[in-house]
């Protein structure tokens, strides 16, 4: 289970096709001065950290056109005699806030690495304190959700994810369309010119790789040592990576099923894993017939299977997962009920009222979506009989099918960038397949296998020293290991 012969990386020098990715007239952004301030971020700022605003350009194919600013932190190295630079990190999403670097890696980057880097985090464009816009008036939070089991449900889907690309795009549709993975690949090389850094190391997570592995491509002379964990494979974002949670979802809910079918006298949803997939089922056909009402929000064919799709993608949130189905199920054919479990709670709190727009801002303006209704619909109908829960989740139509094509084509990654990628093959949320193939398609990089281990980001606390030692290694000394290794679980998963 460990790493074995490890082999020192080189200081990047490639031959690579280079991305056409830095226009002329960006000296002024890239020799900017700082001004460090209190970042108001209760981590970094207990550990003496600062926060700073980076000016760039809104359209780098017009630098000298609009501007705005994203938003850095900084907790320097530990020991400024064993600097070696600078660590930036992304937490995923599309959409997720990373000026707090240290609760993504404080408590598992090793003394070593925290001493010879100063963490960098970011709020990417369009994100936190990096031009957030306003909320665009959604009647739900989230623009993923289940076609449901009736047709109708489908074409309700189709109206209202038109209205919602419509009401984020009424305000300013010029700057929504530059909230883009490629433009913020473009921050970050700003943010390393402007901290006087010639190279940037990275982390990334989920979403996080994709903006990774577009770094590397875009600037491969800027990457220095790379970490991707729980990949994204380029080629499927951002439509197919949604097509693959459909099969993915569907063996977790097995794992699933297997694990609370042991546990009947607490959850009561079956003594086998069959019953519990039976019970898992109708219980989606009940709330389609009858939509079960908590806390003011109705519970459908629609938004069950995406609750469950939220909770499968972690082994240690079994009994959550549990507890959440059982309390579901208790008030199926009831009256309203008011949520017993703050889990639950929070869940339908943030479908009824937290709009996640920002997800849409970035994928949608990233990659094209198909504009055909009906090639979601043959999809979703395609899918039925294997992905009985998921299938029309996974294939439903967003509002990325009504938005504006993209300001520039997606970026193809195929490089020699070194890169360590992490993957469980358990991962729903990204495929261990997706991680393959980015593996194959960056062809320096070397892969780190988490086996049988359901759970989506490998690199945490009391999960597999043998992971955590292959990414504090290659952070610490430069050194990867010499072949592809696997590592498992330090205890045995549920």
């Amino acid at each position: 289970m460990g790493v074995s012969l490890l082999i020192a990386v080189p200081a990047n020098s490639h031959a690579d096709p280079v991305d056409d990715a830095r226009p002329i007239g960006l000296d002024r952004f890239y020799h900017q001065r700082l001004e460090w301030k209190p970042c108001g971020v209760e981590n970094v700022d207990k550990a003496g950290g600062e926060c700073a605003d980076v000016l760039v350009p809104l359209d780098y194919g017009n630098p000298d056109d609009r501007t705005m600013t994203v938003a850095i932190s900084r907790v320097k190295a530990g020991d400024p005699m064993q600097r070696r630079g600078i660590l930036l990190s992304n937490p995923g999403g599309p959409g997720g806030e990373g000026l707090d670097s240290l609760d993504l890696l404080g408590d598992v980057l090793s003394p070593e690495v925290l001493a010879s880097y100063d963490l960098i985090g970011m709020d990417p464009r369009g994100v936190g304190e990096s031009g957030r816009s306003p909320r665009c008036g959604w009647p739900v939070g989230e623009m993923i959700r289940s076609a449901g089991l009736d047709p109708l449900g489908f074409v309700h889907d189709t109206v209202q994810s038109a209205g919602m690309a419509a009401t984020c795009l009424i305000r300013d549709p010029n700057k929504l369309r530059q909230f883009t993975t490629r433009n913020t690949a473009r921050d970050i090389d700003i943010v390393r010119g402007a901290l006087g850094e010639e190279k940037a190391n990275f982390y990334g997570v989920s979403y996080g790789t994709y903006l990774g592995a577009v770094f590397t491509q875009m600037f491969p002379e800027s990457s220095d040592r790379v970490v991707l964990d729980s990949t994204i494979d380029p080629d499927r974002y951002w439509e197919g990576l949604v097509q693959d949670w459909g099969p993915a979802d569907e063996i977790a809910l097995d794992d699933w099923a297997g694990w609370v079918s042991g546990r009947d006298d607490e959850f009561r949803l079956g003594t086998t894993p069959q019953q519990v997939r039976a019970k898992i089922e109708e219980l989606v056909r009940v709330a389609a017939r009858q939509p079960i009402v908590i806390d003011g929000f109705a519970i459908d064919d629609h938004w069950l299977p995406f609750i469950m799709h939220g909770l499968l993608m972690n082994f240690r949130l079994n009994e959550a997962m549990a507890a959440t189905v059982r309390e579901i199920a208790d008030a199926a054919g009831g009256p309203p009920t008011a949520s017993q479990t703050p889990r639950l709670r929070a869940i339908v709190e943030a479908l009824r009222d937290n709009e996640n727009s920002v997800l849409a801002q970035i994928a949608c303006g990233d990659v094209g979506a198909p504009i055909d209704p009906t090639w979601y619909w043959r999809n979703i109908e395609a899918t039925r009989a294997t992905q009985p829960v998921f299938g029309a989740l996974a294939n439903n139509i967003q509002p990325c099918a009504f938005w504006p094509r993209p300001v520039e084509p997606p970026t193809v990654v195929r490089n020699s960038v070194p890169a360590l990628i992490l993957q469980a093959t358990g991962d729903p949320r990204t495929p261990y397949a997706h991680g393959v193939r980015l593996h194959q398609d960056m062809s320096e990089s070397r892969m780190v296998t988490l086996q049988d281990v359901r759970i989506h980001m490998t690199f945490r606390p009391e999960l597999s020293d043998c992971v955590n030692h292959a990414i504090n290694t290659y952070f610490s000394v430069g050194a990867m290991p010499d072949t592809d290794i696997t590592c498992y679980a330090d205890h045995s998963t549920p």
